[in-house]
């Protein structure tokens, strides 16, 4: 009798434990929906905020690909020597499958460079967009082009005024460029040549197509900090304290050093500019404004708004890159 009663009091015992037990994990599992929820339901201050404490990878010309990264057909690693640096440059190329075919042998293609965001530097930063890229060309939405994924130094895409080894855009438009044409089979002139980023890259986009209209036919700004840029403008080239640029090199001011060049060079005709950016990302408002200014200036301009996208190039690719494709595509004229 007495042992009946006390296995009875350790089964209420027990399954009192386990209740409590439960109650506990369901407790936990609240507080981390909570948690999510709350990450998810963030300002795009705060997203910024904390993106902004992951700590880059320490600088590197070179970064070859690995052989777990991104597997897509066509995609290739490549490197040059920089005459100016005196060092081996890296950069991530696309080739499409058209390309390669034994009847295409003598046929040239256009190229889009694309700058990657972030800082410092990294050929490989960008090249998920690959994915999306090989997929509509080979479902035949878009004509065959050539991607090039540039490293854009180790202040991304900038020149540094008093560090000769921090002469991103130089290396690219001096160096890189005449490397691929010489390399591979491209349009080696302006109606072949596309330029695009995002983030970082957008305002290297930006920097770039206004300063090198020449170069370009085709351009697509995504997501840049053009809050950043005007601060820039506004400062006379200062960025922060340890970060100083040549006063007017921003993506504000050179748009009168870009209106400039189209008015001194009758031949030269106007970009075809794209910028696209997602409506939930940090840099939206900022862009906004940014091509407010470029409206008034007269700079013609087309615009992607991305609606329920963050700051991701990928989440634009996968919704719209389509259409940032075919923008390229018909300013190659080779729809």
């Amino acid at each position: 009798m007495f042992r009946c009663g006390l296995q009875k009091c350790c089964l209420v015992l027990l399954v009192g434990l386990l209740t409590a037990s439960g109650g506990a994990v369901g407790v936990i599992a609240q507080e981390k929906g909570k948690a999510r929820e709350s990450q998810n339901s963030q300002s795009p201050k705060k997203q910024k905020n904390a993106r902004s404490k992951k700590q880059p990878a320490p600088f590197e010309w070179v970064n070859p690909m690995q052989s777990s990264g991104t597997k897509t057909p066509g995609l290739r690693h490549g490197t040059f020597k920089s005459p100016s640096m005196n060092t081996k440059v890296g950069y991530c190329i696309y080739l499409p499958t058209d390309y390669t075919k034994s009847a295409n042998s003598k046929k040239r293609y256009p190229v889009v460079y694309y700058l990657h965001g972030g800082r410092p530097g990294n050929e490989l930063k960008s090249i998920k967009l690959v994915v999306e890229v090989d997929r509509a060309i080979n479902a035949q939405k878009v004509a065959p082009m050539i991607y090039v994924f540039v490293n854009g130094g180790p202040v991304s895409h900038y020149n540094m005024p008093d560090d000769p080894s921090a002469q991103g855009a130089d290396v690219f438009i001096n160096e890189l460029i005449p490397h691929i044409d010489s390399t591979y089979r491209t349009i080696a002139d302006r109606g072949g040549r596309g330029i695009e980023g995002f983030s970082q890259g957008g305002r290297g986009t930006a920097r770039l197509m206004f300063r090198h209209p020449e170069l370009f036919c085709s351009a697509s700004p995504g997501g840049g900090g053009h809050a950043t840029e005007k601060k820039i403008s506004e400062s006379g080239g200062q960025e922060s304290a340890k970060l100083t640029f040549a006063k007017g090199d921003n993506t504000w001011d050179l748009a009168a050093v870009y209106l400039e060049k189209l008015k001194s060079n009758a031949d030269l005709a106007p970009l075809n500019i794209l910028v696209h950016v997602g409506e939930q990302g940090f840099n939206y408002e900022n862009n906004l404004a940014w091509m407010a200014y470029l409206k008034s200036q007269g700079i013609e301009h087309q615009k992607i708004i991305v609606p329920g996208v963050g700051h991701s190039a990928m989440e634009i690719y996968k919704k719209r890159g389509l259409e940032i494709m075919k923008f390229h595509e018909k300013n190659f004229g080779v729809e």
